[in-house]
C-alpha cells in the first residue's frame, strides 16, 4: 500500500504528482528544483545556491517521512550544464558522509521544469 508524503516545507507539486510516495519502507521522492517553498520564488543565478535549495527541499520531504539523508540509497541529478558538475558535487557532498553516500547518476539535459539549472530526485529506505 502506498502512502502519499507532502509537506508545506517543500514546494508544492507543479503538476499531477506528489512530493513523495512511501511504499513499505521505501520512499520515492519526486525531483526537486530550486524553488523556495516560503516565497514561491526560484533561487537563480548561482548553481551552488540552486543546489542547496534542492537539497533543503529534499531534506524537508525526508523529514516529513521520518527519514534523513542517511536513508537515501539512490539519487539522480539532472543538470543543464555538465560544466557545473563540480560545484553541484561540492554542495551535494555536504549532505552525505563518504562511507554511506548513496548510488547516483548525474545526467545533462536540455531543459528542466521552469527552465531551472538543476533538479534532484532520491530514493530512500528505512
Amino acid at each position: 500500500m502506498k502512502k502519499i508524503i507532502n509537506t508545506p516545507k517543500a514546494p508544492a507539486p507543479i503538476g499531477p504528482y506528489n512530493q513523495a510516495v512511501l511504499v513499505g519502507n521505501t520512499l520515492f521522492i519526486s525531483g526537486q528544483i530550486p524553488l523556495n517553498p516560503l516565497s514561491g520564488k526560484l533561487v537563480e543565478g548561482n548553481i551552488k545556491k540552486e543546489t542547496l535549495q534542492c537539497m533543503e527541499n529534499l531534506n524537508s520531504i525526508l523529514e516529513a517521512a521520518n527519514m534523513s539523508f542517511e536513508h537515501v540509497v539512490k539519487a539522480t541529478i539532472f543538470v543543464k550544464d555538465m560544466n557545473c558538475f563540480s560545484q553541484i558535487n561540492e554542495v551535494y557532498g555536504t549532505f552525505f558522509s563518504p562511507e554511506t553516500a548513496p548510488a547516483r547518476e548525474t545526467v545533462e539535459v536540455s531543459n528542466l521544469p521552469k527552465f531551472v539549472n538543476v533538479e534532484i530526485s532520491m530514493i530512500a529506505v528505512k
